[in-house]
């Protein structure tokens, strides 16, 4: 049997007898400083978290620049974490993410290759992603290795670290930082890098400047994905006490998305949310009946485009009033509270504006101070090298001489410091150099050199001894960097949300509805086919342009949520809904018709099928008054029948109804316009009106071969006519032809089924007509995209031939009297 050892009894029974209570004290306290000092709080000088700043500065010693291939986010962090932060690969990939997300940091210092997460997502596998230094994070670690801050040993003190960047930029109020630590916290706002060093520069030369003087400079934050600030007072106290709050509010605007609906288009959205988490609360709110007139909500947002949410409005729903309840009941309007935590000198510090500013402006001094000192030493050196080797270059002969003879080189460099008066630094240098630099063209250069050495001295211990010179190379150098990386502002800065509703008990006490009240209004039929509504019943303009972009053809008085109608070519009459319509701004010139819609997306058309007049639905008109292209005039009386569209007309084959005008009254003349340029009008009455099944009568006798290119109803006072000749062989739209304006009231009137005057003469290879209209003074004409051209001066000689025109004219109309 093998003898057991002996038992130590005090090695067995080691139990020390501790307070609990003191114990997890100083074992919370140890924690607690950990976590502040080495992991949640920025330095105030560089911005930069310990695990941030190890990730700089290591992709820094790698060398992988802006100028290199990206490499596998897995081989930076690996390199991190075995050197520098030894507290898993997960942390340091996340910090890492965090710099390279453009919609987190202002200013990324990281350039980043692959899936880097959205604001909805996380990133793929550090595996999967490659990275490198961002531009930024090059004039971070600018200057380090010339002795501009200090190191320490890593955690197992075989390497070294920096304390702090050297940090070219204000990063920490450029990028901002959030973290929590123990028993305290941090949350500071990005802001315009351009901003803040105008700032700084004028710190730099007024150290008494308060906090007014650099909100000059500094109005507010300035977030990565824009957005709005509303209210400055959060803002003002965040930079006068280092804590604040203000209200953030996505950008939105209103749009027509598709033809029959207005939708909400958010292009910004509050600091660090996103798309996917505004979709999931509207749902959620529709859901609840919490929030009504949303019919769909979709994410366009690419990379191309940015920032694109589309939420469509119901029918009948005031998008704006829908909007500030957006506002008020998800995160497209935010509160972000400001924290300016810092660490300065090791100790957590709750700054302000001008503090932030200082502790960077100090630490920026002490680094281009320290770099000077150094660059001055080697210089220094570098000087004393040359003048060696100026003064062994004078007697070259000697030199290698004394080499040649010595026994080894601790008897030539005895002998050179002797000859020469040369100290060991010089003659070793001469012993080390070949002997192919000592020659009359080296004697060149090294003079040149040591002038320019002698310069270099001079300049850098200028910036030493003088602090005025040292402040214009931190302000000259803050320059260059807002040169190179700055950018425009992104975030737009409100004193208050102005006059725009607040909530729904806002929008009821000041009289707005979130549903689209009943108001009078006008819907309009441009030249080009599109359908537009007016906001309000404001009599449409009588002087200046018609209409921007296009010209308005037909108008009719309704409300918003009331029926019109409109009557087509096929001989159709087709009710419309005026809140389908799209509703167009009017200025005092002009209705901007191109927020309009097509009209075939609006109303059941047939293929082919196009309109012709807009009417009402009403009882207190005349009914409507038709003219075909054979020559075939109708009064339908007013009839409204239960469904969305019916016949107002029996048309034969082969014929259409080219003009259509609903009547108010019957004191006006209907005119007919054929294309071998015949005139005739009659009065209205003479047509005996009849039901919706009637064929009409003989309106005006037409030549073989001719047509009707013109049919309308107007009084013969203050009316014109515009006629544009041209050869029926030419392509449409190409041949511009001539153009006749003639008032109405120089043609005389002929009876009914009459053949008419001629109103224009043919040039020759002339054939036909066109393009006929007669109507209200003035008139105004527009080409097919809409664009408006300009007519001839009337010409009172009805039998004339025309002018030509730039371009040809695709539509004639008239400017509405309300």
């Amino acid at each position: 049997m093998v003898a057991k050892p002996p038992v130590d009894d005090e090695a067995v029974e080691r139990i020390v007898d501790i307070d609990v209570s003191e114990e997890m004290e100083t074992s919370y306290l140890e924690y607690a400083y950990s976590v502040i000092y080495s992991r949640a709080l920025p330095d105030a000088r560089d911005g930069l978290k310990p695990v941030q700043r190890r990730i700089l500065y290591t992709m820094d010693q790698m060398r992988i620049r802006p100028d290199v291939s990206h490499v596998k986010c897995s081989r930076v962090v690996g390199q991190v974490m075995g050197l520098y932060h030894p507290h898993g690969d997960s942390a340091i990939y996340d910090a890492l993410v965090r710099l390279a997300q453009p919609w987190a940091m202002r200013l990324p210092t990281v350039d980043g290759h692959g899936n880097f997460g959205s604001l909805d997502s996380g990133p793929a596998a550090m595996r999967y992603t490659e990275c490198r230094m961002a531009p930024a994070a090059v004039a971070m670690t600018a200057d380090i290795e010339s002795d501009t801050v200090d190191f320490r040993p890593n955690y197992d003190g075989k390497e070294s670290e920096p304390t702090v960047l050297p940090s070219a930029f204000p990063n920490l109020l450029v990028n901002g930082s959030t973290g929590i630590a123990v028993g305290m916290a941090t949350n500071m706002p990005p802001h315009n890098l351009v901003e803040v060093i105008q700032a700084l520069k004028h710190l730099i030369w007024h150290p008494d400047a308060d906090t007014d003087e650099l909100m000059r400079y500094v109005p507010g934050p300035d977030f990565p994905e824009g957005g709005k600030i509303i209210g400055l007072d959060g803002i003002r106290d965040a930079y006068t006490t280092g804590r604040g709050s203000f209200r953030v509010r996505a950008s939105a605007r209103i749009e027509q998305v598709h033809a029959r609906r207005k939708g909400i288009v958010v292009t910004e959205l509050p600091y660090m949310v996103g798309p996917e988490r505004i979709i999931e609360q509207v749902k959620s709110l529709v859901g609840a009946k919490k929030l009504t007139g949303i019919a769909d909500i979709k994410d366009l947002t690419d990379l191309a485009n940015g920032t694109r949410l589309v939420i469509e409005v119901k029918n009948g729903i005031n998008p704006d009033a829908l909007l500030e309840e957006l506002y008020r009941l998800t995160k497209l309007e935010d509160s972000f509270s400001v924290n300016n935590v810092a660490l300065v000198e090791g100790q957590p510090t709750t700054l302000g504006l001008k503090q932030l500013l200082e502790v960077y402006l100090e630490h920026r001094l002490q680094v281009i101070r320290r770099r000077s000192a150094f660059l001055l030493g080697k210089a220094k050196d570098r000087l004393h090298l040359v003048e060696g080797l100026l003064i062994a270059i004078v007697d070259i002969d000697d030199v290698i001489a004394i080499i040649r003879s010595s026994d080894d080189s601790a008897h030539a460099r005895a002998r050179l410091m002797d000859a020469f008066e040369l100290t060991e630094v010089q003659a070793n240098y001469i012993l080390d150099m070949q002997l192919r630099r000592l020659t009359k063209f080296s004697t060149i250069e090294l003079e040149a050199e040591r002038d320019k050495l002698w310069l270099t001295i001079n300049d850098l211990q200028g910036i030493l001894d003088s602090d005025e010179r040292l402040r214009e190379v931190t302000a000259h150098e803050l320059d260059e960097v807002a040169r190179t990386h700055g950018t425009p502002r992104r975030t737009i800065l409100l004193a208050s949300a102005g006059n725009q509703v607040t909530g729904a008990k806002a929008a009821k006490a000041n009289g707005v509805s979130l549903e689209i009240a009943d108001d009078p209004c006008w819907v309009m039929l441009s030249s080009t086919g599109l359908l537009a509504r007016t906001d309000n019943d404001e009599p449409l303009p009588t002087s200046g342009p018609r209409a921007t972009h296009d010209v308005i053809v037909s108008a009719v008085r309704t409300t918003a949520r009331g029926d019109f109608c409109v009557l087509t070519n096929r001989g159709r009459l087709v009710r419309g809904q005026a809140i389908d319509v799209p509703s167009v701004p009017v200025t005092a010139a002009a209705p901007n018709l191109q927020g309009g819609s097509p009209a075939a997306e609006l109303l059941p058309l047939e293929a082919g099928e196009r309109i012709l007049g807009l009417g009402t639905l009403g009882d207190g008109t005349f009914g409507w008054a038709l003219g075909t292209r054979s020559g075939v005039v109708k009064r339908v009386n007013p009839e409204i029948i239960g469904k969305d569209a019916w016949d107002v007309i029996r048309l034969d084959d082969g014929d259409e109804v080219v003009g259509a005008v609903e009547l108010a009254h019957d004191l006006v003349e209907f005119v007919f316009i054929t294309s071998d340029a015949q005139l005739l009008h009659f009065p209205a009455a003479s047509v005996r009106p009849q039901g919706r099944s009637g064929g009409g009568m003989t309106g005006i006798k037409l030549s073989p071969g001719a047509r009707v290119v013109f049919f309308g109803a107007m009084p013969v006072a203050d009316s014109s006519v515009v006629t544009v000749a041209g050869s029926s062989a030419a392509l449409p739209g190409t041949d511009s032809g001539s153009v006749k304006v003639t008032p109405l009231a120089e043609y005389p009137g002929k009876g009914r089924a009459t053949g008419g005057v001629r109103c224009q003469r043919f040039l020759k290879g002339e054939d036909g007509l066109l393009l006929a209209w007669a109507g209200p003074d003035p008139a105004i004409a527009a080409a097919a995209a809409g664009t408006p051209i300009d007519l001839p001066a009337p010409d009172p000689r009805r039998d004339m031939s025309g002018v030509a025109v730039a371009q040809p004219i695709a539509a004639v109309g008239s400017r509405y009297h309300a």
